[in-house]
């Protein structure tokens, strides 16, 4: 497993905090969004798409290039923000999000946006289009990876779990599911709604392999990474216990953020905590 340096990890850090900046931002110009779970995935959202993934963003349609599903639509603010940073189009656009006719969606769609692999926002089907995308890479002989984030909430879909048997079924060593765990959902806390434990036994009852980590450390994330492209004979779930509306004291944890927009005093008290001031 490759070490990765302080130099790195910092520059990554550093990418999730202006994520985190960038998606609030997004939010309260337009005035919808959900502000928590897209907070809850800057750190995973940075670590692939700044280091991890192979993708071009001179060729978004490249066949050999690494796949991305954001299967938890919803916060797709911290998505766009990523792919603005990486070059998929002008950082300027963001100030577009959700507008009549921008290739910014409320939720992202394929046919819109460069960079965007499947349109989501129907919770559920990423993980069974994610498995029948390595199932083409198979068929054409090609290496490509797909990784599909998930949101925890998401995960009480029966959906989802006929993806993962797929999955297991046909041993897709190049599929690599990633839960968001932060068990706060739109009604309140996810072990309370609709329990997922015993979590990790269940995925590996449906044949992943499974690593758990923080979500929130990088070191963590980036060698769960390495990890998950060594195990060759079936498909990886990394589960990344986070915190919903990391970074802002006022919104962790609280399922009243799930889907609200802060007003100008709170954006203002968010991005002054998110820029350590």
């Amino acid at each position: 497993m490759v070490s990765h340096s302080e130099k790195l990890i910092n520059e990554l850090n550093d990418m999730a905090k202006q994520l985190r900046i960038d998606a609030l931002e997004m939010i309260h110009r337009r005035g919808q969004g959900h502000p928590g779970g897209s907070l809850s995935i800057a750190e995973i959202i940075a670590a692939l798409f700044f280091h991890h993934l192979r993708i071009d963003p001179m060729r978004p349609d490249w066949e050999e290039r690494d796949r991305f599903i954001l299967s938890k639509g919803h916060a797709c603010a911290t998505l766009y923000a990523a792919l603005a940073h990486r070059g998929f189009f002008p950082i300027e656009e963001l100030t577009n999000w959700g507008h009549l006719n921008s290739r910014l969606q409320g939720h992202p769609d394929r046919l819109k946006t460069a960079g965007v692999e499947m349109t989501t926002g129907f919770l559920g089907h990423g993980l069974a289009i994610g498995a029948g995308l390595c199932l083409a890479a198979r068929l054409k002989k090609m290496n490509y990876h797909t990784y599909v984030l998930l949101g925890d909430g998401e995960c009480q879909s029966g959906i989802l779990w006929e993806g993962a048997l797929t999955a297991g079924k046909y041993r897709l060593s190049n599929l690599t599911a990633i839960v968001d765990y932060n068990d706060v959902q739109l009604d309140g806390p996810v072990h309370e709604i609709m329990p997922l434990e015993p979590f990790v036994e269940k995925w590996k009852a449906f044949s992943f392999a499974v690593i758990e980590i923080n979500g929130h450390n990088m070191r963590e994330i980036l060698d769960s990474l390495d990890m998950a492209l060594q195990i060759h004979t079936k498909p990886t779930a990394i589960i990344a216990h986070t915190t919903k509306g990391k970074g802002v004291s006022f919104m962790e944890n609280k399922a009243s953020w799930h889907g609200r927009a802060p007003n100008d005093e709170q954006f203002a008290r968010a991005k002054a905590e998110l820029l350590g001031r």
